[in-house]
């Protein structure tokens, strides 16, 4: 017969089964609802948020022929199918077009319309997300986040069931701590459904980044703030609260949520640990009462400011104001999930250090070469017989990444520290200057060329994911599959962005 502290510990152990199979069982909108904070909107590209979801995820775009595909778990409550988004893209670019609503409400979130701000899209829509630029794996099953340049954003002007004036709601995103910038606003909940700024209050919203315009937090960020329409709040007003960190996790859970004169950050790795509380008070002033719309953006502004990048991965909006214990059990599933960095790197194997020439394979010219006239990155007729300089002009020395250590950077042989990078989706031949944008203007990620020789590579930026290195009328840019400029010409894309790296002319 057992002891009776046996049989105690027996009890705790299966107790302790229990509460895990519960908690891997359940999705976050399930924990939010045991909570009595449901969900009135839950996003997500690379699992289902409730245990029992098995509808569309996402919807990609393909760029070759202009057809749709709808992304699924591959089993109820599971992770995105990336094979099937893999194959139905396979040579060609995909573009993410919708962004499902899981809890039933339809608050699914499409291109971003023309706002009272246009930023780098003078156009005013704002640009679709690459369907490949964020590959990650849950618990080793790959699946694709949504990685947003300047310039790209998503929004729902007519969302059902979010919060309005001053009611309650809470919201939670899973981001990319490492990719963010200075710019107004890679935000994710709340905001106007005008798509304009109609005044302080209007908006209670997840920001990521390091602008110091209105709040700020402790150290050089970037942080996470409330994004409440005219200020970005990392407390109580428009100032350092020393209590919000810097942030260094590559997988951030970030979480917003208010309530009639009280409001919350709270944030924590969401690969490890636990959450913590940034800020937990009263409104700012001028912000009590709230004059919150509903609408739903994602990686803009309330006025349609698209000038930030980020990467989202899942996020949810509430009604109610979750209760702490709530929240602290949506982090343990999100740990639970097992988020995990993947390679962006596919096709022929580079190595830094090498030194190579790249060649076009576009028929009628594989007798051109990339290389460099001044600044100017062009393709040139090179061979054995060239000159000495232009040799050294047609060779590059091959470098892990200046911005992201997963992908590389072509720097010149003839001209040490200046590197491939684009401007303007131009690319040039600059000197490093040190700074982030250029770091990341100069990296570049390779994969399986597009016009399907596994042979040759595509060169795709990392900071652009739609855009590759592509020759037109003997200038190089960095291109997309269609678009307003005359060098994202749909003709003869795949070849002229699939590229024969070799030998180099000079060492």
């Amino acid at each position: 017969m057992p002891s009776q502290m046996s049989f105690e510990r027996a009890c705790a152990i299966a107790f302790s089964l229990v509460s895990a199979a519960s908690l891997t069982s359940a999705g976050p909108c399930d924990i939010y609802a045991d909570g009595d904070t449901p969900c009135v909107a839950a996003h997500s590209t690379t699992r289902a948020l409730y245990d029992d979801y098995s509808g569309a995820l996402y919807q990609v775009t393909r760029g070759s022929d202009n057809t749709t595909l709808d992304i699924s778990p591959l089993s109820a409550g599971g992770v995105a199918d990336a094979d099937s988004q893999d194959s139905f893209c396979s040579l060609t670019t995909c573009l993410i077009s919708i962004i499902y609503d899981q809890s039933g409400n339809g608050n699914h979130l499409t291109q971003g319309p023309p706002g009272g701000f246009d930023g780098p899209d003078v156009d005013g829509y704002d640009n679709l997300a690459s369907a490949v630029g964020a590959p990650v794996t849950l618990n080793g099953q790959k699946a694709y986040g949504v990685f947003m340049s300047p310039g790209c954003g998503y929004r729902n002007d007519n969302a059902v069931g979010t919060a309005t004036g001053d009611e309650a709601e809470g919201m939670y995103a899973v981001l990319d701590g490492t990719h963010y910038n200075s710019a107004c606003c890679f935000d994710y909940g709340n905001a106007e459904t005008s798509a304009t700024d109609t005044g302080a209050g209007h908006m209670e919203a997840i920001y990521f980044g390091t602008s110091t315009g209105w709040g700020y937090g402790e150290g050089s960020g970037p942080w996470l703030m409330a994004d409440m329409e005219n200020g970005l709040f990392s407390g109580y007003a428009s100032t350092e609260n020393s209590a919000d960190p810097s942030i260094s996790y590559r997988f951030f859970t970030s979480i917003v949520k208010g309530e009639a004169d009280e409001w919350a950050l709270r944030g924590g790795n969401a690969a490890s640990g636990s959450l913590t509380t940034y800020y937990s008070g009263i409104r700012p002033s001028g912000y009590n009462p709230m004059d919150k719309e509903g609408a739903i953006i994602l990686g803009i502004g309330g006025d349609n400011s698209n000038g930030a990048q980020g990467t989202f991965y899942e996020g949810v909006m509430t009604t109610g104001y979750p209760s702490a214990d709530t929240e602290n059990s949506v982090q343990a599933n999100i740990v639970a999930a097992g988020y995990a960095v993947t390679s962006l790197v596919s096709g022929p194997t580079l190595t830094a250090g090498d030194v190579v020439s790249i060649r076009v394979t576009t028929s009628g010219y594989t007798d051109r070469w990339i290389a460099h006239t001044g600044t100017t990155v062009n393709t040139q007729v090179v061979s054995s017989s060239s000159s000495t300089t232009l040799k050294e002009e047609a060779s590059w020395k091959i470098v892990e990444g200046l911005g992201y250590s997963g992908c590389f950077s072509f720097e010149s042989v003839d001209t040490p520290g200046s590197y491939i990078r684009h401007s303007d989706f131009v690319l040039l031949l600059n000197e490093d200057d040190g700074t982030t944008l250029f770091a990341t203007d100069a990296t570049f990620c390779p994969e399986t060329a597009m016009d399907g020789d596994s042979s040759y590579s595509s060169l795709r930026s990392w900071s652009y994911p739609t855009r590759y290195f592509r020759h037109y009328e003997n200038v190089m840019y960095a291109a997309s599959n269609g678009g307003v400029q005359d060098f994202d010409a749909t003709t003869s894309f795949n070849d002229d962005v699939s590229w024969n790296i070799t030998t180099a002319f000079a060492t």
